[in-house]
């Protein structure tokens, strides 16, 4: 696989797809190109690939992997980029696609915010929910806490070890990371405005137990301010039924959610359905013949925000890619454990 950095101005890549995104259905897309002999190239903000999985929630425990019980967001990330090594794909790292036109031959002409050109006869849009921006509390002067006390993301678990956390929220988000921290904290306390949780029921059902054993605090009630010096974080002040009440706490993680802004694909013409994509459910192309979308950004009937659901978007979106790709070649369907030719391609033969 090639990470690009920089490349000379002006000059214009031309490869059979360009893959807008770099999550884990934007890598499985490209081991299903790969396999029908097409080339990709992926584009995403971030500095790394893996999407939010990589980027939000490395350590995060996913549990609807097929084949695999547990597996963290960067664990499947690896397993993923591991996977696609046969094909080679080429990525660019820290670069958003800001332009797409038609090219004169059909093709289209993307250009991204530092200038880099592609000329691709297929895009597959698989830019999860678009940009993605964790909600920031209302609080006065929590930016200056922010990247040091407060953090919207668990990247490395060990940072907390040792540390007196608060941890606000009431979704999957802040019960994940209340059962998986608080063996490594010092002391843990979860703070949500009431006392009903939208997260998986055996994670407030097992949170709960651990309250009942004295192993960490629940608090009903809503953060009114922070106290503390040079961005380091000395305690909280939290409004109750009964009061206000001043907590000791290093390390605040505050998880309200993601905003998400589909930030430039907003302007390039395509039919859209509350800020997503609507595709058929056939190949899972867009209303533009050519441009597909695979994984959140999408929305079809019985849409569900599953990987497991991207991975399929994304072998249906292959085979009708194909058919633009090599017009006049014949696509004959082939299993990776009986055909030789595939095992070939997957270095496995």
């Amino acid at each position: 696989m090639t990470m690009v950095q920089d490349r000379p101005p002006g000059q214009i890549i031309e490869t059979d797809v360009v893959i807008i995104g770099a999550g884990p259905v934007a890598l499985f897309a490209v081991f299903e190109l790969g396999l029908l002999d097409i080339r990709a190239h992926l584009i995403d903000i971030l500095d790394k690939p893996g999407g939010q999985c990589a980027e939000l929630y490395p350590e995060k425990p996913i549990y609807d992997i097929p084949g695999l019980p547990v597996v963290t967001g960067q664990e499947l990330t690896d397993r993923l980029m591991e996977q696609i090594k046969p094909f080679d794909p080429t990525f660019h790292l820290n670069e958003r696609v800001d332009e797409i036109s038609k090219h004169d031959d059909g093709r289209f002409l993307l250009k991204t915010d530092v200038g880099t050109c592609f000329l691709t006869k297929v895009v597959v849009i698989g830019a999860g929910g678009g940009s993605f921006t964790p909600k920031r509390p209302p609080i006065d002067g929590i930016e200056a806490y922010e990247g040091t006390s407060v953090h919207y993301s668990v990247r490395r678990m060990e940072v907390f070890r040792d540390k007196n956390i608060l941890i606000v929220g009431g979704g999957d988000s802040a019960l994940d990371w209340t059962l998986s921290l608080q063996p490594l904290s010092k002391s843990l306390t979860l703070l949500h405005r009431r006392d009903d949780f939208r997260a998986a029921p055996h994670s407030v059902e097992k949170m709960r137990e651990m309250v009942a054993a004295g192993d960490m605090r629940l608090m009903i009630g809503q953060l009114s301010c922070l106290h503390g010096n040079d961005g380091l974080l000395e305690s909280v002040t939290v409004k109750t039924k009964e009061g206000e009440e001043r907590l000791p706490v290093d390390t605040l993680l505050p998880f309200f959610g993601l905003t998400m802004k589909l930030g430039p694909i907003a302007d390039w013409g395509l039919n859209l359905e509350e800020n997503l994509i609507p595709v058929d459910t056939e190949k899972f192309e867009t209303s533009e013949p050519r441009i597909f979308a695979v994984g959140d950004i999408n929305v079809y009937p019985g849409k569900l925000k599953l990987i497991l659901s991207g991975f399929h978007e994304a072998a249906l979106m292959a085979q009708k890619a194909h058919k633009y790709i090599y017009p006049d070649k014949k696509l004959l369907f082939q299993y990776t454990t009986s055909s030789s030719s595939l095992q070939k391609k997957l270095g496995v033969r």
